[in-house]
């Protein structure tokens, strides 16, 4: 089963302008680029010519990538909430610490104002999902189950 993305309507529109972009004028470019550089001669030695299949290459993932996320996107409605949920951005402290530490519940395209992002699949965002402010929730991590607070839910 694929994973839902959830998106804010102004990433969505962001990554589908971006996706458009590289479909379009960036391919154009690509092509350009690797058409004048095997006009150069000698493609195994030419560095120019590798260069650009090297960029045409991170360019067609980075398609690929986009295409596969806007297919499986659920646009998520901004908005004030008291649970925390897809687009949420959650503080939470840590079992024994004293610092709360603010994460965007979402996409890692989400990523604003150097917040991090936790997926809402991830087994924190799991244990998120649907808390409210003062719950406690636990998760297992790699060194063993975490318990987490929530502090403070914005959106």
């Amino acid at each position: 089963m694929t994973e839902t993305h959830h998106l804010s309507q102004a990433t969505y529109d962001r990554l589908r302008a971006e996706l458009e972009e590289l479909t379009t004028h960036g391919r154009t470019e690509i092509a350009r680029k690797i058409q004048a550089a095997r006009e150069l001669g000698d493609l195994s030695e030419n560095g120019d010519y590798h260069a650009a299949k090297e960029e045409q290459g991170k360019m067609e993932a980075r398609i690929r990538h986009l295409t596969a996320l806007l297919e499986h996107a659920e646009i998520v409605a901004a908005g004030e909430s008291d649970v925390v949920r897809a687009g949420s951005t959650v503080s939470i402290c840590y079992e024994g610490e004293d610092e709360p530490e603010r994460y965007l519940i979402g996409s890692i395209e989400e990523r604003h104002g150097g917040v991090e992002v936790i997926s809402p699949g991830s087994p924190l965002g799991q244990a998120l999902m649907g808390a409210t402010v003062g719950d406690v929730v636990e998760f297992e991590a790699p060194g063993g189950t975490l318990k987490v607070e929530v502090v403070d839910i914005e959106g």
